[in-house]
C-alpha cells in the first residue's frame, strides 16, 4: 500500500503520518527530514538546500525526484511507503506517477489533510523542533517547561521555516504551487477529504476507516 498525505504546512502531516506507517507498517517518508539530514551533513546539496528553504521555497523537482527513487527503491519500503510533504507541485506528482510505473508500483490512496488557514498559521507559530532528538512539538498542544523537549531533554528551537515571515510565504507558495496537485489527484480519483483540526485520535480514526476500506 503507498500513500500520500497532503495539505498545507502545519496541518498535522509529519504526526499522521508516523501512526500510519506504525499501523500499517509502512515506510515513513518524510521528505521534510531527508532535506534536514541533508543540511546537517554540511554538504554543497545540503547548503544549497538549506539556502532556498530558509527563503521559504521549494526545493527543486530534479533534487526531489532523485531522493524518493533512492528511497522507494530501499529494502525498507517493500511493505509500502507513505509520504509525507511530497509531492508540492503538479510537475513533482507527474514525476511520481512515472517513478512509480517505473517500479511497478501504485499510488493507492492520497489523503487530503483540511485546516483552516488562520488555525495553521497559530500552529506553526507555536511550533519548534528540538535540536538533539528532531522531535516536533507545539507548545499549544504538548506539556512544555523551559522550552526543553519533553522525549530526550534537549533545548526546543524554532525551525527557519516556521520564522513568521517565511511562514506568510509558505503559505503563498502552498496556493500558488500545492493547491493544484489536489485537483490533479482528485480527478484520478485517489483523493479523500480528512478534517485535520480534531485531536491526533480524532484525525487518525478518519484516516484510519479509509484506509480500511
Amino acid at each position: 500500500m503507498n500513500i500520500i498525505l497532503f495539505g498545507p504546512p502545519g496541518v498535522g502531516k509529519g504526526t499522521q503520518a508516523k501512526l500510519i506507517a506504525d499501523k500499517y507498517n509502512l515506510k515513513h517518508i518524510s521528505t521534510g527530514d531527508i532535506l534536514r539530514a541533508e543540511i546537517q551533513k554540511n554538504t554543497e546539496l545540503g547548503n544549497k538546500i538549506k539556502s532556498i528553504l530558509e527563503a521559504g521555497k521549494l526545493v527543486s523537482d530534479d533534487i526531489m525526484i532523485e531522493i524518493i527513487r533512492k528511497t522507494i527503491s530501499s529494502d525498507e519500503s517493500k511493505n509500502g511507503i507513505i509520504l509525507d510533504g511530497f509531492p508540492r507541485t503538479v510537475p513533482q506528482a507527474i514525476a511520481l506517477n512515472k517513478l512509480f510505473q517505473e517500479l511497478n508500483g501504485k499510488i493507492n490512496f492520497v489523503i487530503y489533510l483540511e485546516v483552516d488557514e488562520e488555525q495553521i498559521i497559530k500552529r506553526l507559530e507555536n511550533r519548534f523542533s528540538c535540536e538533539n532528538c528532531g522531535k516536533i512539538v507545539n507548545t499549544l498542544i504538548d506539556k512544555v517547561v523551559d522550552m526543553i523537549c519533553p522525549s530526550c531533554g534537549g533545548r526546543l528551537i524554532k525551525r527557519d521555516d516556521d520564522q513568521p515571515a517565511t511562514i506568510l510565504n509558505r503559505m503563498k507558495v502552498y496556493r500558488d504551487s500545492t493547491e493544484p496537485v489536489k485537483n490533479y489527484y482528485q480527478q484520478q480519483n485517489l483523493l479523500f477529504f480528512v478534517d485535520g483540526s480534531g485531536s491526533v485520535n480524532e484525525v487518525f480514526e478518519q484516516i484510519d476507516k479509509i484506509l480500511g476500506t
